[in-house]
């Protein structure tokens, strides 16, 4: 079955290209089902492949073709099939399916229905590209062209002059990030001699110089930052709400952030071996966790209060692999993939059903309107709150588990991180759904239920959230009970975990305070939003300095502007005045304006008198022989 793998990147490439060109052409409904068809397509063969490597001895790699040979450099364009990359087929097939599936009813009635689902499909393409590819080329390759896609998507309502600013904004933000990562890729050829994971892994030992490793491994960590948004490298993904609700349900679930994660988990051989750099993971990780999770306390949109959400998680997966839980980071994207995706399309459900309207100041009591997106919502709260049996239980409490192994301080941290997630989500829960409405009569009087394109991927997703967990039962109760990690012992030929495992006592331990806690704070927002039925300020209301500081995300943007963005058009200004008008400017006209007046002044020689020819002609033969006898 592996020699198939290039049927998955292949058909919605071939998608794409055929909706790319004949789009306009073609009925919406054709478009959905080449569209939607062609990535079901894709998840079947994953699904195949996926059971193949459950009773695989290793991995298998399928060269289509050489790619580039220069001298002793060589790379093949080849596909890897193992365990990593068969888990993240089967996310970005799966989730990606049922987001066309529910876009095909939310985009019906936009004017760029082909273009959209063009796009979607392309991206697709090249997440499936990054997680395939058998080298780090190929994976760069992906790499950018999900970079692309999310400008394309991000800023598809291109009208707009402030969704185009936020696509432009993701844009350059990622190349900076793309920057080091290419240049990892460099120091790796320049050290490995090659770009192939197994010809680099091999050649690793603990014996490797370590300084070589770190200088490597904190290039690709810089990648990561862009791809996945962590500080300082984080403000776009907020902005990227920009784009239609499946777009950002696409993103934040299934393909671009999730990128940093694959990569690192791919290259855990380099970082397991640089303490450095897994130092350094884990920090930026854990800050980006805090500084999220309180931007998240504050804010009234409720796309915004998911993409910080998104942004907070992605800190708690990169503590994982600071920590060297590679398998709790991975476990981690799946169970997030499920609900994350779940939350944003609850939310396109929302959105939709209030007429466009995204700040949860203005909804409220919506349960009655919208029984399935209430009740599917609330799964998706409660499985990224991280309440029991739901999925998001296992995967943030190993990730703690690990982290209190590690460095009992990231896991106070973790635990502060994981609170303020289920109060900001429940916040959000209560405001949209419970109370009375505080729309406008005309807002009320269109309420109704999503479709059933809209509705069924939600239901999906949210038995996913109840039962994905379930992929990896916590260690040493897991042993206690007959049950085994079932996505620890897949990953084991992949991910060589470098973390320490908690103990029985420890694990029940640690399980019960995280329990307590969600349950006290779920109370606490309970009382506020409910029983209280309290409502965040008004635009422009006076606050207290340190809401007012999160509420305005740490004034982080209007920073970047004032010390980057200012400075850079002001030296773009002076260049263009100075260096392009006067100096290139300048040269070019300068040079033009010569040859001019010298025309003007020659053609004065052409009089016409032949007395003076024949003058002219005895003085230049007298030149000659002057010059000749001189010379």
């Amino acid at each position: 079955m592996e020699n198939f793998v290039w049927l998955v990147p292949f058909f919605p490439l071939v998608s794409f290209v055929i909706i790319g060109l004949l789009g306009k052409k073609m009925s919406k409904n054709l478009v959905s089902a080449l569209a939607c068809g062609s990535i079901l397509a894709s998840f079947f063969v994953s699904v195949a492949l996926f059971f193949g490597q459950l009773h695989a001895e290793h991995g298998s790699t399928v060269t289509l073709f050489q790619w580039i040979k220069a001298g002793d450099f060589a790379v093949n364009f080849s596909f890897l099939i193992d365990p990593l990359s068969s888990i993240f087929l089967l996310v970005i097939t799966g989730i990606g399916f049922l987001i066309h599936w529910y876009s095909v009813s939310y985009m019906h009635d936009d004017d760029g229905f082909a273009r959209f689902f063009a796009y979607l499909n392309l991206f697709v393409f090249f997440m499936l590209l990054l997680v395939l590819g058998d080298n780090y080329l190929v994976m760069f390759v992906g790499w950018e062209g999900v970079g692309l896609c999310s400008y394309l998507l991000i800023g598809f309502w291109f009208k707009n002059i402030d969704y185009s600013n936020a696509a432009k904004k993701a844009f350059i933000m990622n190349r900076i990030g793309d920057l080091g990562y290419l240049l990892g890729i460099f120091l790796i050829f320049t050290t490995f001699g090659s770009v192939t994971y197994s010809e680099v892994f091999s050649k690793i030992s603990p014996l490797s110089d370590s300084t070589t490793l770190t200088a490597i491994a904190l290039l690709l960590f810089v990648g990561a930052m862009g791809k996945s948004a962590q500080i300082p490298l984080y403000t776009w993904l907020p902005d990227a709400m920009a784009g239609p609700t499946p777009v950002s349900a696409l993103i934040h679930a299934a393909t671009m952030v999730t990128a940093g994660i694959y990569m690192i988990a791919r290259s855990n051989a380099i970082f397991s071996l640089s303490p450095t750099a897994q130092i350094v993971v884990a920090a930026v990780g854990i800050a980006t966790a805090l500084v999220a999770a309180t931007i998240a306390l504050f804010q009234t949109d409720i796309k915004k209060v998911l993409a910080y959400s998104t942004v907070s998680q992605l800190g708690l997966m990169f503590v994982a692999l600071g920590v060297g839980a590679y398998t709790a980071a991975v476990f981690h994207v799946v169970t997030h993939a499920f609900f994350k995706a779940l939350l944003f399309l609850g939310a396109g459900s929302v959105i939709h059903a209030m007429s466009g309207e995204q700040d949860v100041r203005n909804m409220g009591g919506l349960k009655k309107y919208l029984p399935v997106t209430y009740t599917t919502f609330f799964i998706g709260t409660l499985a990224i709150s991280g309440i029991p049996p739901f999925a998001g239980f296992f995967s943030k409490d190993e990730i703690l588990a690990a982290a209190f192994e590690h460095q009992p301080i990231l896991w106070v941290l973790g635990l502060l991180v994981s609170a303020m997630t289920c109060f900001y989500m429940f916040r959000l829960f209560f405001l949209t759904f419970h109370g009375n409405f505080r729309g406008t009569h005309e807002q009320e009087h269109h309420l109704h239920e999503s479709p059933s394109a809209m509705t069924i991927p939600l239901i999906i997703l949210a038995a996913l959230s109840i039962a994905g967990g379930f992929l990896g039962f916590p260690h040493e109760l897991g042993e206690l009970l007959g049950i085994h990690h079932g996505l620890s012992h897949f990953l084991a030929p992949v991910l060589h975990e470098s973390a320490a495992h908690a103990s029985l006592s420890t694990e029940l331990l640690l399980m019960s305070v995280a329990i307590a806690m969600v349950a006290i704070v779920t109370f606490i927002a309970y009382q506020v939003y409910v029983k209280r039925q309290s409502l965040p300020v008004a635009e422009g209301a006076p606050m207290s300095a340190g809401k007012k500081l999160a509420y305005n995300k740490y004034y982080i943007d209007e920073i970047y502007n004032s010390l980057i963005t200012k400075p850079l058009q002001v030296i773009s200004e002076i260049s263009s005045e100075i260096l392009d008008k006067k100096i290139v400017d300048g040269s070019v006209n300068g040079i033009g304006k010569i040859v001019k007046w010298s025309s003007i002044q020659s053609k004065n020689i052409q009089t016409g008198n032949l007395g003076f020819y024949v003058f002219a002609m005895v003085a230049g033969l007298l030149v000659m022989f002057v010059l000749n006898w001189l010379f």
